[in-house]
């Protein structure tokens, strides 16, 4: 009974083979009803399996307690086995066949007739992949071309979803909906699994599950929160649930008793030729009845010619036995004949019937001209097989459900999906993260009181503020001298008064480990370096190529003293100078071919020597060459330094005026850090095209134009 319902859920088969009227259970995993409660019948399409089974086309053995016979394979009209798929396990050899498409398996069988010798890239164009009963999306071609053409192979199949805007009672909510699954995944569990993620902030985006499904389709909707990305929680959902799973193709068969991993074109060769043994099986059985009939109707010809001299036989003899065996001497007749003519009706005998026997034997002699000819021709056997595939396919064939992409690696769909635009990030003290679209700050006079930046709490403060293209990686430097990686698009979207998603939900990171610096980097280019700057003066340089590829748990990025943290990260060209300055207003700039490269684990070498007292607060990169490559940070000597104070005073100075110096020396006089002005807070590397934005610890934020601020001496206030 539990095989009878597989046969009728439209999930599990492609093509149902079982009409059932009842309950038969649900893609939820719900039990069917019991047998006495259910009742079935075969589909269209299942009799086409038993076509002919009558006319000996197949052979018979008995069944297991030897009550009865059973078919050793079926007729079948069509190649059930990959239409439907096969899925099992015995004798310690698995099969796991998926199913495809009726109208497509036709086309492809009808193609491998007239080509025999045809390659698996021309057959694929009449079956590009399978086709599973739950639709989904199939990526990769090439995983679809292993497994057609070896017989065995592994694809990745996800879930169909799109994003909606929903309409709330005061607010639109972007939704992710989810219209079907991968074949073989239960919807309930599904649902279980994501409200499981969602409850342990794994996955940290969705506000509210709903199943919506009905008769008319599948419908999974994920309310997502304010700021969240759908991409990216999309992207998580595909990770951590069955939303995107494996199906791994063997397609193992029993060939000639035995078992047999095959292509595609063998699985089809194999067909045609079951196919052909049935048409020569079926036309032998007919030929043959055809001329057990012929027999008959030419003893009635006889019986017709001779009829007053057959009846006054009959009439003569005392007995069936004797009238039979009188017909056979004086005619000449096979016993079949001669009981056939003992057992025609009276109104046979009438001339409307007896032109009826005549016509019958005129059609039954073209017959067996046709029946023989099919025999002695296998062109007409090949002609049979066609005519009869393209009449099913004409009858059952229908649209493809699973779609498939040619793409080979999906993970850089939600990159294909990401505008590229300039984004605002910043990050808080307390190590909260978010990204504004740069057009929420507009433009101020200098000195004025600025925007709100971020809300935050009252022992919070904004620690990092910078401009990257949301495809950017994102680099984050923690205060155990270790490396994370994330993609500016992966950051929570937030409006400037919005206080962001806490960063310990979006990386892994260990506990009491705060972030002291972050980095976006758009290429992982040869040639470039990652020079880290801290606030014990140290100076260290390493190849961007290091970083190149991010690793879940992060890495050991530079090892600290104690009490020592990074205070400045930024990206080199080779031939670039660097500038540290201090809290007590002094600078000191060196060439960063001063600083070997050292490897992750290393501290570095003394940047600048610092007074008891003082610290390093910021690191700025000058280039030598020409900064005007895209998302480049650095400034060219023609720039100016822009130095900011503790209480809101700052000043810009010609690069020029800061000399080269060797590593490791004290630098020199950068501001005036007296009572006015307080410590140095912040130091940055600028030109007249830039905006600077600088923002308080208590959230305020200002962007103005640099180019609104005046020049002003090296030794000054």
């Amino acid at each position: 009974y539990d095989a009878l319902v597989r046969l009728a859920q439209p999930w599990n088969l492609r093509y149902p083979l079982i009409d059932g009227q009842g309950n038969f259970g649900s893609i939820d995993g719900d039990p069917a009803a019991a047998y006495r409660y259910t009742e079935c019948r075969m589909t269209a399409l299942a009799e086409r399996l038993l076509a002919d089974i009558e006319k000996e086309t197949v052979d018979f053995q008995p069944n297991f307690d030897d009550s009865t016979v059973e078919p050793v394979v079926l007729p079948a009209l069509f190649p059930n086995l990959l239409v439907n798929g096969a899925n099992g396990i015995a004798v310690g050899m698995a099969t796991h066949i998926p199913p495809h498409n009726l109208g497509e398996i036709i086309d492809g069988t009808i193609a491998l007739m007239s080509n025999p010798e045809i390659t698996t890239d021309e057959l694929m164009k009449y079956i590009p992949g399978p086709d599973f009963p739950t639709g989904g999306i199939i990526y990769g071609q090439s995983d679809i071309r292993k497994a057609y053409s070896k017989g065995r192979g592994t694809l990745r199949v996800s879930a169909k979803t799109h994003f909606e805007n929903l309409k709330k009672k005061t607010r639109e909510v972007s939704a992710i909906v989810i219209t079907e699954i991968p074949f073989q995944v239960n919807k309930a569990r599904l649902i279980e699994k994501i409200a499981e993620l969602v409850n342990e902030r794994t996955v940290d985006g969705v506000s509210h599950i709903r199943d919506e499904s009905d008769r008319s389709g599948m419908r999974i909707v994920l309310e997502l929160k304010k700021d969240a990305t759908p991409e990216v929680v999309l992207n998580q959902l595909y990770k951590l649930t069955p939303m995107r799973t494996s199906f791994g193709v063997i397609n193992l068969a029993i060939v000639e008793g035995q078992p047999v991993i095959c292509s595609l074109a063998q699985l089809l060769t194999h067909f045609v030729d079951h196919r052909r043994d049935v048409i020569i099986r079926r036309t032998t059985f007919e030929l043959r009845k055809a001329k057990e009939r012929m027999h008959i109707l030419e003893g009635y010809r006889i019986a017709l010619l001779n009829l007053d001299a057959v009846i006054e036989l009959i009439k003569k003899s005392e007995t069936p036995a004797e009238a039979k065996a009188n017909l056979i001497k004086r005619y000449e007749l096979s016993e079949i004949q001669a009981q056939a003519i003992l057992d025609l009706r009276l109104q046979k005998l009438t001339g409307m019937e007896r032109l009826a026997i005549e016509r019958e034997h005129d059609e039954l002699k073209k017959e067996l001209e046709r029946l023989a000819g099919i025999l002695a021709d296998s062109k007409k056997v090949d002609a049979i097989i066609t005519g009869e595939l393209s009449e099913l396919r004409e009858k059952f064939a229908d649209p493809r459900r699973t779609e498939l992409v040619a793409q080979e690696d999906n993970e850089l769909a939600t990159e294909d999906l990401m505008e590229d635009e300039e984004m605002v990030v910043t990050v808080s003290h307390q190590g909260y993260v978010k990204r504004t679209s740069i057009d929420e700050f507009r433009a101020q006079k200098r000195g004025g009181k600025g925007v709100s930046g971020a809300a935050q709490k009252d022992d919070d403060f904004v620690e990092h503020m910078f401009v990257a293209s949301s495809l950017s990686d994102i680099l984050v430097f923690t205060s155990l001298g270790r490396l994370y990686w994330m993609k500016a698009y992966q950051i929570p979207e937030g409006g400037r008064t919005a206080r962001g998603r806490a960063l310990v939900n979006l990386l892994n990171l260990k506990e009491d480990e705060g972030i002291t610096a972050v980095l976006s980097v758009r290429e992982f280019i040869e040639g470039r370096s990652i020079v880290m700057a801290t606030k014990q003066g140290y100076i260290k340089k390493i190849s961007l190529l290091e970083f190149s590829k991010p690793r879940k748990g992060g890495v050991i990025a530079c090892t600290l003293n104690d009490g020592d943290k990074l205070i400045g990260v930024g990206l080199t060209h080779g031939k670039d100078d660097i500038v540290i300055a201090t809290e007590s207003g002094m600078a000191i700039r060196f060439a960063e071919e001063d600083v070997r490269e050292v490897g992750r684990t290393a501290r570095g070498v003394i940047g600048i020597r610092l007074d008891e007292g003082d610290n390093a607060v910021g690191m700025a990169i000058v280039a030598m060459d020409s900064a005007n490559e895209a998302n480049d940070s650095r400034v060219d000597n023609s720039g100016t330094f822009f130095t900011v104070c503790e209480n809101g005073y700052g000043k810009r100075t010609s690069l020029e005026e800061y000399r080269q110096q060797g590593r490791g020396g004290k630098g020199v006089i950068d501001i005036q850090a007296g009572d006015r002005n307080g410590k140095v807070v912040g130091v940055s590397a600028v030109t007249d095209d830039f905006e600077l934005m600088i923002i308080t610890s208590s959230g305020k934020v200002i962007r103005f134009k640099v180019a609104d601020t005046s020049i002003i001496g090296r030794n000054t206030k």
